[in-house]
């Protein structure tokens, strides 16, 4: 479960962005008892947060942010910032050697075997500047240092340096030296290591290194950030970008008893799937019974938009229910109702587990104190002149009280913060 994220110089983010998913240690959390989960090692976790923030506000850019560091751990190409995702006001130019702009990355997680992880990694245009990865087994105590790279020095050397006008001339080439350092890891595999990333012009990340080198703690966290850390960012609609991706694990989950349970909640008269194992995501057959006790069925595809979408959102809502994975939504509820959006968070709260889901949305009447606690409420706003987006917790609100109604009145008034009053 993710406990912190920090991210620093992404897209429409300059400043440091601070995500939290803790649940507050005051007695406030009692009155949501369903809320959170409470650790072995007495650790309070949020299991669900929602994000309020106008059109091009940057609430997709901070799903992104997620999916951007969770590609260094997949792909095989060298962590660098690049110049697409770089907050515009940052780019000092085209050059390697004159853009000293850099983005960091910082995660906090836990672990259901009661182990946290902390991982820090920044980057600039050359490489990697910095990757750090820690551990602790309780929370009173202090990170224990599984390894430290920092870059210590580097050079660039360019064939066109006196003609390079733009990014699409640029020929360079790059040698970078590193300090290491790995406390308690075997001398064969320190030794290893400083090799590989000493040798390597650009070397790509060490805790992936150190997990195929057999270290648990480097399997364990990348293993997390690679299956467990789901990031769906709603480009298209999300029933159209599945069935693109048509991955064999959705297909698993659709013949799963329970992702009917999951599925129904848009509509209680739906009681049984065909699940069609080519194309599931439009010729999927759904069969749905009236009153009378008759039945009748309807492809997928030609169902409701809102169904359609449902039943795409459903396979992650399943994740975070029945396999403990971590979701961030990018408007899941652009086309439901709220009492749909309610019911999904209220079922998701309702089960015991160790997954997370975090959506974003444009419906003010999510600003809810009965159905979340004020840790639970992100808000994301765009500045007018500098096009910068901010995100900020309605905890950062101490005179707004759980007795207070219409909390979305006040967002709407621009008391909160936003843009409603600009």
């Amino acid at each position: 479960m993710i406990l912190n994220y920090k991210f620093k110089n992404f897209m429409s983010f300059r400043e440091n962005v601070e995500f939290s998913m803790m649940a507050p240690k005051t007695k406030v959390k009692n009155r949501f008892p369903n809320n959170y989960i409470t650790s072995d090692i007495g650790i309070d976790v949020l299991k669900t947060a929602v994000v309020v923030g106008e059109n091009a506000g940057g609430k997709s850019n901070f799903v992104r942010s997620l999916s951007y560091l969770r590609s260094f751990f997949i792909e095989t190409e060298t962590p660098k910032a690049y110049r697409n995702v770089i907050n515009t006001n940052n780019i000092q130019g085209f050059c390697p050697k004159k853009n000293k702009t850099s983005q960091s990355f910082e995660i906090e997680v836990f672990m259901k075997e009661n182990i946290l992880f902390l991982y820090h990694l920044e980057v600039d245009f050359v490489g990697i500047v910095k990757e750090a990865f820690y551990f602790k087994n309780k929370v009173k105590n202090r990170y224990k240092k599984i390894f430290f790279m920092e870059r210590n020095d580097y050079t660039i050397e360019c064939e066109n340096e006196n003609e390079c006008s733009n990014g699409n001339k640029c020929h360079t080439q790059v040698n970078v030296t590193y300090i290491l350092d790995l406390p308690e890891s075997d001398s064969e595999i320190e030794k290893s290591l400083k090799k590989v990333v000493n040798k390597e012009k650009t070397p790509g990340l060490t805790i992936t290194k150190l997990a195929m080198l057999g270290d648990e703690h480097a399997i364990t966290f990348t293993d997390w950030i690679k299956n467990y850390l789901c990031p769906e960012t709603n480009i298209i609609n999300y029933d159209i970008y599945r069935s693109m991706k048509n991955e064999n694990d959705d297909l698993r989950i659709l013949l799963d008893s329970r992702y009917l349970d999951i599925f129904r909640m848009i509509d209680h008269s739906i009681i049984e799937l065909k699940v069609d194992e080519e194309k599931p995501f439009s010729k999927t057959i759904i069969i749905r019974q009236k009153k009378d006790g008759s039945t009748f069925a309807r492809e997928l595809a030609h169902d409701s938009s809102g169904v359609r979408e449902f039943f795409a959102w459903a396979v992650q809502i399943f994740k975070v229910v029945y396999e403990n994975k971590i979701v961030f939504a990018d408007e899941m509820d652009r086309v439901f109702n709220p009492v749909l959006s309610d019911r999904v968070i209220s079922f998701i709260c309702g089960k015991k587990h160790f997954g997370q889901f975090i959506f974003t949305t444009h419906n003010v009447l999510h600003l809810d104190l009965k159905n979340y606690m004020k840790e639970q409420i992100y808000f994301i706003t765009k500045d007018i002149e500098t096009l910068e987006s901010e995100l900020y917790s309605l905890a950062d609100f101490p005179e707004i009280r759980y007795e207070t109604t219409k909390i979305y009145e006040f967002y709407m008034k621009g008391i909160l913060g936003g843009t409603a009053i600009e």
